[in-house]
Order: C-alpha cells, then sequence, then structure tokens
C-alpha cells in the first residue's frame, strides 16, 4: 500500500473479499489489485461479482491478480480470466510502475511485444516463438473478419475472450489493452461506440505488423 502511495495514488486497501466488492461496487477507481486468497472471496471471485454487475461503478476498470504462489499454469488461467496481467508477490516499484503504464495510458504505453511477459507465462523462448506464430494467424483471420463481426456483437464477445488469453500468453500487451476495453463496452451495451473499435483495430494491425517483423528478424 505504501509503494502505491508513494508514486502519488490515491490508494485504499480492504481485508477481505466482501468489503472489496462493496467498496468497488460504490466508487469508481482506475484500477483493482487483488490478492488471490483474500478471505471471503479471492481475485477472481470479487472480479466475477464485479463484471456481472453493470451497475457498479468499478465494473469497467483494469484488475490485476497477485499471489505469493504462481506458476506458469496458474498465471495462464488468471490471464484467461479477465485479468491484466499477474503480480507474483512480492511486487517491486518496477512492476506497479508497469502496471500504472497500462492504467493511464492504455495501448499506448503497452508495448506492442512484451518478451518478459511472454517468458513469464510460457516459461521457454522457442514455446514463445511457437505461439506468436500461430497468433499471427489467429489476428489475421480476425482481422479480415472484422468487419462482419460488427453485425454479430455476441460473435466478437467470444472472439475478443479468447483473443484476451492468446495476447497474455504471447506478451501482445498492447492488443491485450484494446481486447480488454472493447470486450467490456460490448458487455455494457456500448457497441455503437467507434472510439474503442477504432483503437482495438489500430492496435490489431500493429501487433500483425510486430510479429512479421519479429518472424522476419
Amino acid at each position: 500500500m505504501e509503494a502505491l502511495r508513494s508514486l502519488g495514488l490515491d490508494a485504499q486497501a480492504c481485508h477481505d473479499g466482501p468489503s472489496a466488492i462493496a467498496m468497488a461496487r460504490h466508487e469508481a477507481f482506475d484500477l483493482l489489485l487483488l490478492d488471490c486468497r483474500m478471505p471471503g472471496a479471492g481475485a477472481e471471485a470479487v472480479l466475477t461479482a464485479l463484471r456481472s454487475d453493470p451497475g457498479a461503478r468499478s465494473t469497467d476498470c483494469t484488475a490485476v491478480a497477485t499471489s505469493a504462489e504462481m506458476d506458469v499454469v496458474e498465471r495462464q488461467r488468471l490471464l484467461a480470466a479477465e485479468f491484466s496481467e499477474v503480480l507474483q508477490k512480492p511486487c517491486n516499484l518496477a512492476d506497479l510502475r508497469r502496471i500504472l503504464a497500462l492504467v493511464q495510458a492504455g495501448a499506448t504505453a503497452a508495448p506492442l511485444l512484451d518478451d518478459a511477459q511472454a517468458l513469464a507465462t510460457m516459461g521457454d523462448a522457442d514455446v514463445v516463438k511457437a505461439m506468436r506464430t500461430l497468433l499471427r494467424t489467429e489476428l489475421a483471420t480476425l482481422y479480415q473478419d472484422l468487419d462482419e463481426l460488427l453485425d454479430d456483437t455476441q460473435g466478437l464477445a467470444e472472439r475478443l475472450h479468447r483473443l484476451r488469453s492468446s495476447c497474455g500468453f504471447c506478451g501482445a500487451a498492447a492488443l491485450g489493452v484494446q481486447a480488454t476495453v472493447l470486450q467490456r463496452h460490448l458487455k455494457l451495451g456500448h457497441s455503437g461506440s467507434l472510439a474503442p473499435l477504432s483503437r482495438f483495430r489500430r492496435a490489431l494491425l500493429a501487433t500483425i505488423e510486430a510479429l512479421g517483423h519479429e518472424a522476419e528478424a
């Protein structure tokens, strides 16, 4: 908590999951830093409760899971559960600054390809390379299908959910941020909002290009 405040944040603490849910329902936070083993409700239970409550003030904010025990499988599972990032405790100031960059400036502050994140998730550079090859194919297909998916909100939401997992595994940080933003706008019934879609499309093209350059290197 003091580390967050030292970065100039107005941080508030909760000692259990139900208190975190109640606070986030009544106050609008930019970031939720949720421990996986909070008494009463862990990070996933808290996030599920907030995401399913359109009236919650913090239903649309960035969520990050933390845990003292974190292996590759657990990290992958949490990234697939709508967390923007996963941190192993104890967290240092560099970790917190990286998280704040996602919150403060969206994809413009997040790297197109975060090698450190990908290695932490996949555990092996060769696996990362193979997964990024598959991701490039997935993104190219999504780009071709995107205009058609605009008429199928449910189908687009499902593709975005799968894409967020792939981005988390491969360290496609900027695209992961914009996929999260667009997915939340769809959940809140804002399918007609053009700004999130435009930012997502730009991040999608930029990531395809970055993956192509990496493959050629």
